[in-house]
């Protein structure tokens, strides 16, 4: 009988005897296309257990084999890309939890279905942002919540990678939005608390709220009648671009203010009215009456009642007394200073107060649900300096007129100052008699004529990039004589020309 011959086997085989041998434990394979090679561990010819599968343009797999696929835990990396991937892995496809580190700085962790993001994962782009939530299909879908580069944080609904249904945005300055998205941007029914103060709940379009006021105005006659020395209330009403109530808004601070004509001097070289204008730090306000106004002092009146059981520190403030010695409080705009405020008060007549009220300067508004009101207004006395510059240029007005000649103004001059003289031994005992007694002379107040009332929108940041233009509403007061007379005309009050 023949002895066996022996065959020579490839490597997949051992060189012997015809029973077939499997790589089985640790070992090194090269394929025959370059491109791969393995090293690792085997079973029944298998890879199987840890290993390392290299690929020629530097790419690698290590981690888990199982019966020859790459299945379970294990490291990724791709050189082309710079991607790096550790997590689970199901036939060699990224499937399960893992981490995917990008090359920009990006990075996801969380699920994976067959190589692409489905599930819950936190995703941290390149630029710093963050979203936690659900994904589908590689892209943010459903809940989530994410947090901007510029602080901003969102959580709410996701669609392709959009906000899309109702979602709560916390802006980085305080601002709040919650409602309805569409496109990433407010879109149907939502409610934004600015971080102004303002509150808009209404509809939104594209990003824009629907509703929005888009003017003010002050209601009543195109002139309101005014008795001197009567508090007046004025209404203040948002409107839409149709005239409608802008109802849906609220919290814009409004600022309440009075002017008087004012006429531009003809010789500009001439410092009175201007060295006045200087002081009060206020340029003529442009009217839509025709005409330019300087500011006019206005208070309100409050019951001291309700500031004590308010426990209000308005009566602990300097310059603010009680009705045993009523002070009225002018808007501070129209003096230098508040030490001014307290001269040119001992240089005109107090308003004549109730025990019951006090005089203090008129607050800022918000507005509620497109209003606000203004009420118990009263108009002060204008300042010392304002008068005296007003006296002043009225002077020079007439001598500028040519009315007094050279000649008859010489032969005045000695009566005159014997006139002055005397007219200011009388004023000085008028001030000091008003000084011993605040409430013995209530008659001029406010000098009859025609006023301005202004209404400014003062919000501390504009809403939405969008500020309310001044309303304006003319004020004619009648002297407290003509009390109860009707439709008396009055001419303008104004500062006269130099």
């Amino acid at each position: 009988m023949a002895a066996p011959r022996k065959v020579t086997r490839s490597s997949h085989q051992y060189v012997g005897d015809v029973k077939k041998q499997l790589r089985h434990g640790y070992g090194l394979y090269v394929y025959a296309n370059p491109f791969f090679r393995y090293e690792g561990e085997w079973k029944d010819g298998k890879k199987h257990g840890h290993g390392k599968l290299l690929f020629r343009d530097g790419s690698y797999y290590e981690g888990e084999f199982m019966h020859g696929e790459i299945t379970g835990n294990g490291l990724r990396y791709w050189a082309t890309s710079g991607n790096t991937y550790s997590g689970e892995f199901l036939d060699g496809e990224l499937h399960g939890h893992g981490v995917m580190q990008y090359k920009d700085g990006g990075r996801y962790e969380g699920a994976f279905v067959f190589g692409i993001r489905e599930g819950h994962g936190l995703l941290v782009d390149k630029d710093g942002q963050t979203y936690s939530g659900a994904f589908h299909n590689n892209k943010r879908y459903g809940e989530g919540q994410m947090t901007f580069q510029n602080g901003d944080h969102y959580e709410g609904n996701w669609v392709l990678n959009l906000r899309q249904g109702h979602g709560v945005l916390h802006c980085l300055d305080g601002t709040i939005y919650e409602g309805q998205w569409r496109n990433d941007v407010f879109n149907g029914q939502g409610s934004m608390i600015h971080c102004s103060g303002v509150i808009y709940d209404g509809p939104w379009i594209n990003g824009h709220p629907a509703d929005i006021a888009k003017r003010m105005i002050i209601l009543g006659e195109d002139i309101i009648d005014v008795v001197q020395g009567s508090p007046v209330t004025f209404h203040v009403q948002l409107q839409k671009e149709d005239g409608e109530i802008a109802a849906n808004e609220s919290g814009r601070v409004l600022r309440i203010s009075a002017g008087i004509k004012y006429t531009p001097p003809s010789k500009p070289q001439t410092a009175n009215f201007l060295e006045l204008i200087e002081d009060f730090e206020e340029k003529p306000v442009q009217t839509p009456f025709g005409y330019e106004c300087m500011k006019y002092p206005l208070s309100y009146l409050i019951h001291e009642k309700q500031l004590l059981e308010a426990g209000s520190p308005l009566l602990s403030q300097p310059g603010v007394q009680s009705p045993n010695n009523p002070l009225l409080i002018a808007d501070e705009s129209c003096h230098e200073s508040a030490g001014d405020l307290s001269n040119a008060l001992d240089e005109y007549p107090k308003f004549s107060i109730s025990e019951e009220d006090i005089s203090v300067p008129p607050p800022t508004k918000r507005v509620e649900m497109g209003q606000a009101v203004f009420e118990d207004i009263l108009f002060g006395p204008p300042s010392a300096k304002f008068l005296n510059a007003w006296e002043n240029t009225e002077k020079n007005r007439k001598k500028a007129s040519g009315k007094l000649s050279a000649e008859k103004t010489e032969k005045m001059t000695v009566s005159q100052e014997k006139i002055e003289d005397s007219r200011s031994e009388i004023l000085n005992k008028e001030r000091k008699a008003r000084r011993e007694n605040p409430l013995a002379d209530s008659s001029n107040i406010a000098r009859p004529g025609e006023y301005v009332i202004m209404v400014d929108d003062v919000t501390s940041s504009s809403f939405l990039g969008h500020t309310l233009q001044t309303a304006f509403k003319l004020i004619r007061i009648h002297p407290e004589k003509d009390k109860g007379k009707n439709n008396r005309k009055f001419g303008m009050l104004s500062v006269p020309t130099l």
